[in-house]
């Protein structure tokens, strides 16, 4: 087996023999000298080889395109005239692994990036790019943090059904599919199980995983496939504790991020990872909507008692102007507008005990303390004109002693959107699934 060294760990190499494994990113073919820039995900390193030394090499490294696969040997030289990294490697042996044809129809490294639906179309050419590759080097890291810190806290990992005999959320954006000889649902959330987990005493819980919406948006912002980040936690006296413990969780994140990746986030990106201060700005509904108003913003009419992403981003003007800050939580949302199993006021039965979580304009969680009273349930499942056969399942969990409880759910594309700044939810995951793309 070859032992391959990472192009990043090259400078603690100079003066030996090495060998490197990765892709051609570019060649100068000239009359004396040839130079090859090669790039693996740790790095990029330039390549030398003098023509004269073995003219049967040089017409071979001639042939070679850019994108192909090499296994390279040389000498590694510390030249700090080389601008790449003060490092060069003297050739000695070349193998070719793959060679790309050509011309390539993505250029990884062109000035100019072609049309969003194009890249998808050549979507592994695309990731080539080291920004692309930093958005999922920080995406594990920013994973990583969050199970270090709900590890920390007592929480359990579960894995709930992603084949759902009822919706979970609502009758809408459900992907309906053949389950045998009857209807099936694609999970819109974990919701209904990780509330089982708190039935059955897990007190903690956390999970990682997909989530479907059958939503015909075209934003730069909605996806029909998504990883959805949940958490739920026992015991809680209102939805307080949830927000108290989101924004603790999310800095440990921001922390770690920054530690490791902060400074090729700053060069690549050019985007300063900013850690949050806690607690958060809080701003009910009642006072967005007097902000929205005095900033002369309308809702449309079919948001009343909501928010559309014009009224997210002027909150967030407003916050960021009053308390310099880049998250706020907005809460105490109206019946009208939040699903049935949210704890409403006991003197305020119209506002529930609910929040959504907004980063730089954009909502990116909603959470709530959840009813965990049976009677409650079902009266507000009934007020909500739903039908209980189809949750009675769901609604048999609160029957036999439930504690009081809350948590979120958290969409992990829109985070690495605020986190570094990506302009379209497409550069922010792995691959895109939407209304009209189902491939690659």
């Amino acid at each position: 087996m070859i032992e391959r060294t990472d192009i990043g760990s090259l400078r603690a190499r100079v003066g030996q023999t090495v060998t490197i494994q990765g892709w051609l990113q570019v060649l100068r073919d000239q009359k004396k000298m040839q130079f090859l820039v090669i790039r693996d995900r740790t790095g990029a390193v330039q390549v030398v080889f003098e023509k004269k030394s073995d003219p049967s090499l040089a017409e071979l490294i001639s042939s070679l395109t850019v994108e192909s696969a090499l296994t390279v040997s040389g000498v590694v030289i510390d030249n700090p005239v080389v601008k790449l990294n003060g490092l060069e490697i003297q050739l000695t042996h070349i193998e070719v692994v793959a060679k790309a044809e050509s011309p390539v129809p993505l250029d990884p490294f062109a000035e100019a990036l072609p049309a969003p639906d194009y890249r998808l179309d050549w979507r592994y050419l695309d990731l080539r790019r080291p920004e692309s590759l930093l958005v999922f080097k920080v995406q594990t890291t920013a994973e990583a943090a969050m199970r270090e810190y709900w590890l920390a806290h007592h929480f359990i990992e579960i894995h709930s059904p992603k084949l759902m005999s009822a919706p979970s959320e609502s009758g809408a954006e459900l992907f309906e599919v053949v389950y045998f000889d009857r209807k099936a649902y694609l999970a819109q959330s974990p919701q209904f199980y990780k509330q089982m987990a708190m039935a059955a005493g897990f007190e903690r819980v956390f999970e990682i995983g997909p989530v479907f919406r059958a939503d015909p948006s075209f934003t730069a912002r909605h996806m029909t496939e998504f990883t959805g980040v949940d958490m739920e936690m026992s015991w809680i006296e209102s939805h307080e504790d949830v927000m108290a413990f989101m924004e603790r969780w999310l800095q440990f994140t921001y922390q770690k991020v920054k530690d490791i990746h902060g400074d090729e986030i700053k060069s690549l990106l050019g985007v300063d990872i900013i850690v949050p201060e806690v607690p958060f700005p809080r701003v009910t509904m009642q006072q967005a909507q007097q902000i929205m108003k005095e900033k002369d913003y309308v809702v449309p009419p079919e948001k009343k008692g909501d928010i559309d992403p014009g009224g997210e981003r002027v909150i967030a003007q407003w916050v960021k102007e009053k308390y310099n800050h880049d998250f706020v939580f907005l809460t105490d949302w109206q019946i009208t507008v939040r699903p049935f199993y949210h704890m409403r006021y006991a003197d305020r039965p119209d506002i529930t005990k609910s929040f959504d979580l907004i980063a730089n304009g954009l909502e990116i969680t909603t959470g709530a303390q959840r009813e965990h009273r049976y009677d409650i349930l079902v009266k507000q499942a009934q007020e909500k004109g739903l039908s209980l056969e189809p949750i009675q399942d769901y609604l048999n969990y609160f029957r036999y002693g439930c504690p009081p409880h809350g948590g979120f759910g958290f969409g992990l594309s829109r985070f690495l959107m605020v986190l570094l700044n990506l302009n379209n939810i497409r550069d922010a995951v792995y691959l895109f699934r939407g209304p009209t793309r189902l491939t690659p």
